[in-house]
């Protein structure tokens, strides 16, 4: 049974949240209805396939395929080992541009390692998909981070399609200072062909190993991943004890983590703000407090033709979707805070325009519901 549920529209003031604004005149300025369509135990990401059905990976390992027209679910067998805890998990799930043609659908997750150790990790494999049943076939590893640690925390490993390549986004996994080493994947933003493969044009490829993957550097726990309207590629990702960004990934970029930062770290010790360091590149746009940013999209589509060219974060810690709006000269602010009472883990844009959003279920599993965001009548 279809269940509406009332939003609350919280406009922003810069990039703190309003908590004292009267949450009944925002009530009267919500822009959509919400429609709980499935449930999902712990999802993580959604990707739609050309025919409508949507693709919905689940953390501790599951991969399931959701027909939203009439709710029939089908599990896909084939999925790897995944490092289940923490942050842990299954992970990222994209559909290559030339789908219909190749067949491939990337996934990325953590993957254990020797001696407690694991790492995120991206793999593409096809999809056969009968009547009752579908199997990933064809499985194979194109990247794994470099080096494996142990914890599980900050892995990042979202996945984007665009101007040609492949990108991959990768969590300092709470280590920090390898976020500036050119010699460690941790804390960085990927660029490589589709296979795994890396360009002869990377930022650092003559450096050789995994220095020539790396076209960005000095990310903390980078969670969202995707280019604007333009072409342009962004990230949003996490900061510590607020500081939470988002950022125009430019190539060869160093976004100063962890010498810079605007929030304050969990010793309560603080950390110098990106004005003091001008040799890294400052946020388009921050948060203190911490919104808790899981997922970035840019729209697109028709159901909300004033949002076109918008981009549209989930939040964990905030339970909230943050809409940016851009200016002529490239600058970004948060126009909109919507109020969803719950943890959006991921958001993405339907074949006709709605916008759709996985609420995770919280750190005790919950509920998971996907959402479908439609214009209010």
């Amino acid at each position: 049974m279809t269940l509406r549920l009332k939003l609350l529209a919280l406009a922003s003031i810069g990039v703190a949240a309003c908590s004292d604004v009267d949450s009944e005149l925002l009530a009267q300025n919500a822009s959509f209805e919400t429609e709980r369509v499935a449930q999902f135990e712990e999802p993580w990401a959604m990707a739609f396939m050309p025919d409508g059905r949507l693709l919905v990976t689940e953390k501790a390992g599951r991969l399931k395929l959701l027909d939203v027209a009439d709710g029939s679910v089908l599990e896909i067998s084939g999925v790897p080992e995944v490092a289940y805890g923490g942050q842990g998990g299954f992970g990222d799930v994209v559909l290559h541009p030339d789908y219909a043609d190749s067949g491939w659908v990337y996934l990325s997750y953590g993957e254990p390692g020797p001696d407690r150790t694991s790492g995120a990790a991206v793999a593409r494999a096809r999809l056969n998909l009968g009547a009752e049943r579908g199997e990933l076939t064809d499985f194979e590893v194109i990247w794994r981070q470099s080096p494996k640690v142990r914890g599980g925390g900050h892995y990042g490993h979202r996945i984007a399609f665009g101007d040609g390549y492949l990108w991959v986004s990768t969590g300092d996994r709470q280590q920090e200072e390898p976020a500036q080493d050119l010699q460690q994947t941790l804390g960085k933003i990927l660029r490589l062909h589709d296979d795994g493969s890396v360009p002869n044009d990377n930022p650092f490829a003559s450096q050789g190993g995994v220095a020539a993957e790396i076209w960005s550097l000095g990310h903390r726990n980078p969670l969202g991943l995707a280019f604007d309207l333009d072409g342009q590629l962004w990230d949003v990702e996490m900061g510590p004890r607020g500081g939470d960004e988002l950022n125009r990934v430019e190539r060869g970029a160093n976004y100063g983590w962890p010498i810079v930062s605007n929030g304050t770290a969990y010793t309560g010790l603080p950390i110098p703000d990106h004005s003091t360091r001008p040799e890294f590149n400052t946020p388009a746009v921050y948060w203190v407090p911490s919104i808790s940013p899981s997922s970035l999209i840019f729209y697109d589509g028709d159901q909300f033709p004033a949002w076109r060219g918008n981009a549209f974060i989930g939040g964990l810690s905030s339970n909230a979707i943050i809409r940016i709006e851009f200016d002529s000269d490239g600058s970004a602010r948060e126009a909109e805070r919507f109020a969803m009472g719950s943890r959006i883990r991921a958001l993405a844009q339907g074949p006709d325009g709605a916008i759709w959003a996985l609420q995770d279920g919280g750190r005790r599993g919950g509920d998971g519901y996907l959402l479908k965001l439609t214009p209010r009548n």
